[in-house]
């Protein structure tokens, strides 16, 4: 399956937050940086989704996702946390790989396509610990690359 949605380098940082709230205020501002986007509307709209229940995964992974004007095509960030946060997850741990979707307003197959690829690498085994283990945001980016380059396959 084709994985459509970019990942631009800048979109991936280590991060420290102690809070949900400040995971996503992070996230919305790492989105800003790297897609020339509006920090505040990115954070209205994961609010907004968080509202309707909690993103976390599960096994350390939160994957907080919205629609939004202004974008042509999904576009991800990843916040590798320096300490797990509480966020709520199914499976009742704290997370430390924060892994953000957004899509536009009118992409109902492409979003959720888009989120099944990102939940079928972070399923992955060794794309999970290597991420887990990835000591800067360069290596995670690598990672990410070759992820969604074997998930195309």
């Amino acid at each position: 399956m084709n994985v459509d949605f970019k990942l631009s380098p800048e979109a991936l940082a280590l991060a420290q937050a102690d809070s949900k709230p400040a995971i996503l205020e992070q996230l919305a501002q790492r989105f800003a940086l790297a897609y020339g986007l509006d920090a505040g509307l990115v954070l209205e709209a994961l609010k907004e989704r968080e509202t309707l229940g909690s993103t976390g995964f599960g096994r350390g992974v939160a994957l907080p996702h919205a629609r939004i004007e202004g974008i042509n095509r999904p576009v991800a960030a990843l916040l590798k946390l320096e300490a797990p946060v509480d966020f709520a997850a199914a499976d009742d741990l704290p997370v430390d790989l924060v892994i953000g979707l957004l899509s536009p307003v009118n992409a109902g197959a492409t979003h959720l396509h888009a989120l099944a690829a990102i939940s079928r690498m972070v399923r992955d085994d060794a794309t999970h610990e290597a991420l887990c283990e990835a000591g800067s945001a360069e290596a995670l980016y690598v990672l990410l690359a070759d992820a969604t380059d074997r998930d195309a396959a």
